[in-house]
């Protein structure tokens, strides 16, 4: 611990999560005449990645890709789907189980060359 002269004191920490979830943690700080316990709660996200789909289908005609949503947390997942722009079509509510892989499937079907 460091005192910078303001009554307050730095405390690291060096946390190396297994996955994404929450993880929860007690830190019990005591002295002679004082007894602290702290409790932290983690949440941990995965990286958010980018991907780019190119889709190529005569005017008019459907095609679907299948996305994969890993749901690697301790908790189901509720999601919601926004899809902007013409043409593109999924549902618009998918759950994923914990530990479980759910196929998004995204249709691109144009209404004119493009």
């Amino acid at each position: 611990l460091f005192l910078d002269g303001s009554d307050a004191a730095e405390l690291p920490i060096k946390f190396i999560p297994r996955c994404a979830g929450r993880y929860h943690c007690q830190i019990l700080l005591k002295s002679s005449c004082d007894v602290r316990v702290y409790e932290i709660e983690c949440v941990v996200n995965t990286d958010q990645a980018e991907a780019e789909l190119e889709f190529l289908t005569p005017a008019y005609q459907a095609v679907i890709q299948d996305i994969p949503i890993n749901n690697m947390s301790n908790q189901d997942w509720k999601l919601q789907a926004i899809l902007e722009g013409r043409g593109f079509y999924g549902p618009t509510l998918i759950n994923v189980g914990l530990g479980e892989t759910a196929l998004y499937p995204l249709m691109f079907k144009p209404t004119a060359e493009c």
